[in-house]
């Protein structure tokens, strides 16, 4: 089935020349007892030298499977049925197993998405840089040599000491270069790069995404850069091929997809994003509903189907063929984008916010009330505070005659969630937020300062206060899984949180029952295990159990950070809709600017154990008074062609430990305005700057506050 306005050409013609690499009609099997799992399903695709292509999807699209199918890194039962690979006009799937030995490092090479796993850990990154090189008759002395090379080129400072290190001593962003050194050892033509920035900090991300960039413009290889972040695919990639449900649904170049997404998954996924530049603050999120297919039992026709709001009778009986559209290359597998239907997502309420399961009847709930339709109180209540809070984090061992010195975490922090509002709380790894968090609920031990819930002092976390707190205060955290018993039912799971509150058994099965369909799940499912859900389902589970105790704050740690896009935005807007009926206040501890931006009312960012400025989220995003926060901001990937011209501020080297902090600020040996660029600010190396209110509002931590300012 085509239209007038669709050609016939999976491939269409380009104008670059002959493709590096070329992927047609590629299919791969886990063929299992119970039968085969098509994890890639006729995807196809090309990569030119010197392009950056980026392979985007959710989990299970496909990305992933297709990128270790290239690699012929498959492992069993997982098989290439079907295709071929081409690589510089010869065909990789042809070849035997010793002859693509050679042609893995030399030719293509592989950068992991998580690069402690990617290394021994009981060898130096130098002599792992030197393997990667004799094993293709590279003479070790010269290899010696090359890795020293190869280690100054993606960044690692002080060269002959660290190449001698091994992979722990070496912080994440770190060890992520040292993998790409030794994809680069062998000098490939073709780098594939799998999630190679998701587990780092925007400030890492931004630090890798340049060298990969220089790279590119120095060494003249092509990338593959398999990715779920949008932002990164916009402002380095040069083409992108969009999967789901292991097939391709759309591709084109950046320009094409960003600015006009042919393919309603597309369009709906740019539109469920949250963005710094949002101008949604307040509203829902146009959220995808339901969930990405299984794998094992796709639907018969077009993948997207079940969760598409142009579903007609054609996409549910067949799969759609991947057509060019237009004369520009662009292709897109819908039907309806074949005959030039404009798939844009104009009306945010059309796309529904319902849950990852399909066609449930409780999936929308109530509906959504903004922030603008019920604002927090004029005076909103503080259920939750924090006074000069430190938390020491050293080793508990205390001789007689020798007391090893404090190590603070956190160190004297003051912030306050209020009734009906939203606390955000971002930073990098290691900076404090999830010690200050766990404090508050008593699983880390609090060494100064004090915690109130409700204006009662519950710091010295005895059993009284204990009780306090987990009745009025519950915590999420990031990964659904690892909080639910994998062995009692949801059904017993909230029976035990509605024990607590005291409610008796009669009354629990209907207290179960209206939590389940509070959060937008059947309440048939009680009866399932953990196991049964996707992971935003057993988030879903999780904030009911946390609503099982009526609290009146919730601790939010990194609570959509594990889920896929889509989902994303569904969690998002359950927890502004509970907020608004509920009058819960949060402290929504993220990484993703983005996110704390469409959820918070006030932001606080934290570096190295201490807050370095706080202030209403727009007056922080819009006028960032901390250099701290302005690198943040700017090394935050947007989903916007239009943002690759940006000014970007990346910060070198890492965060500092604890156990050791800066004398003076302690930003100052990564800020982009203190001595390291100005030699005469010996002030910032002398004296600890205090958090003070500046002229547009917020308070901030710095001598120079307000200079890295946007400039009106």
């Amino acid at each position: 089935m085509t239209s007038p306005n669709a050609t016939e050409s999976p491939l269409p013609k380009t104008g670059k020349g002959v493709p590096l690499l070329r992927v047609e009609g590629l299919r791969t099997e886990f063929r299992l007892k119970k039968g085969g799992v098509k994890a890639v399903n006729d995807v196809s695709f090309d990569i030119y030298p010197g392009d950056v292509l980026g392979i985007v999807g959710e989990s299970g699209s496909g990305k992933s499977v297709t990128a270790r199918s290239i690699m012929r890194m498959l492992r069993p039962p997982g098989e290439v049925v079907a295709g071929s690979i081409r690589f510089d006009g010869e065909d990789l799937l042809t070849l035997p197993e010793r002859e693509m030995r050679r042609r893995r490092g030399s030719k293509v090479a592989m950068v992991f998405q998580d690069p402690q796993s990617a290394l021994n850990p009981v060898m130096k990154v130098g002599d792992q840089i030197v393997e990667a090189m004799t094993v293709h008759g590279v003479d070790k002395r010269a290899a010696r040599e090359r890795a020293i090379e190869l280690l100054e080129q993606v960044g690692i400072p002080d060269v002959q000491t660290k190449i001698d290190h091994y992979p722990h001593q070496f912080s994440g962003g770190m060890r992520q270069r040292v993998v790409i050194a030794i994809a680069l050892a062998n000098d490939p033509a073709l780098l594939v790069a799998d999630e190679p920035t998701t587990a780092l900090d925007v400030t890492i991300q931004a630090q890798i995404l340049r060298l990969l960039a220089r790279l590119r413009t120095e060494l003249g290889i092509a990338i593959a850069i398999i990715t779920h972040d949008m932002g990164v695919v916009a402002e380095l990639c040069t083409d992108v091929v969009v999967m789901y449900g292991g097939r391709t649904v759309e591709k084109g170049t950046v320009e094409q997809v960003f600015e006009r997404p042919r393919h309603p998954y597309t369009a709906a996924l740019l539109a469920a994003m949250p963005r710094l530049d949002d101008d949604r603050i307040g509203q829902p999120l146009p959220a995808i509903p339901g969930a990405p297919p299984d794998p094992a039992a796709p639907p018969p026709g077009c993948p997207f189907a079940p969760r598409c709001r142009f579903t007609e009778e054609a996409c549910e009986q067949e799969p759609p063929a991947l057509l060019r559209i237009g004369d520009a290359g662009q292709a897109a597998a819908c039907f309806v984008a074949q005959r030039a239907v404009d798939v844009s997502v104009d009306d945010p309420g059309r796309t529904g916010s319902a849950p990852d399961e399909p066609a449930a009847p409780a999936s929308d709930g109530p509906a959504v009330t903004t922030r603008n339709e019920q604002a927090a109180p004029p005076a909103a209540t503080a259920v939750l505070e924090v006074r000069d809070l430190r938390v020491d984090v050293g080793s508990r061992r205390r001789g007689l005659f020798h007391r090893e010195p404090p190590v603070y975490a956190v160190d004297s922090v003051s912030l306050t969630v209020h009734q009906g509002r939203t606390l955000g709380l971002v930073g990098e790894s290691g900076c404090g937020k999830s010690t200050l968090s766990r404090s508050i609920v008593g699983i880390n031990q609090v060494a100064d300062g004090s915690i109130l819930i409700d204006g009662a002092d519950v710091s010295a976390l005895g059993e009284e206060d204990l009780g306090r707190v987990r009745s009025s205060v519950q915590y999420l955290f990031q990964d659904p899984y690892a909080s639910l018993n994998p062995r009692r039912t949801i059904r017993q799971s909230l029976a035990e949180a509605l024990a607590f509150r005291g409610i008796g058994r009669r009354e629990r099965e209907d207290e179960a029952r209206s939590l389940m369909t509070q959060v937008g799940l059947r309440p048939e499912y009680l009866d399932r295990y953990p196991h049964a859900f996707s992971g935003g389902q057993r988030q879903r589970i999780g904030i009911a159990r946390a609503l099982a105790r009526q609290p009146r704050a919730l601790i939010l740690d990194e609570p959509v950070s594990a889920l896929d896009m889509s989902i994303q935005a569904q969690i998002i807007n359950l927890l502004e809709k509970l907020q608004n009926e509920l009058g819960l206040g949060y402290l929504f501890i993220a990484h993703d600017l983005s996110v704390v931006r469409h959820l918070s009312d006030t932001v606080a960012v934290m570096y190295l154990g201490r807050i370095v400025e706080h202030g209403d989220a727009a007056d922080v995003y819009g006028n960032p008074q901390h250099p701290y926060t302005a690198a943040l901001l700017s090394s935050s990937p947007v989903p916007a062609v239009s943002a690759r011209s940006r000014e970007r501020i990346v910060l070198p080297g890492d965060l500092p430990s604890p156990a050791n902090p800066p004398s003076g600020c302690r930003f100052r040996t990564r800020c982009p305005i203190g001595p390291l660029a100005n030699p005469e600010r010996t002030i910032c190396t002398e004296v600890d700057p205090q958090l003070t209110l500046t002229a547009t509002g917020q308070r901030a931590a710095c001598h120079f506050a307000g200079e890295l300012a946007p400039k009106s």
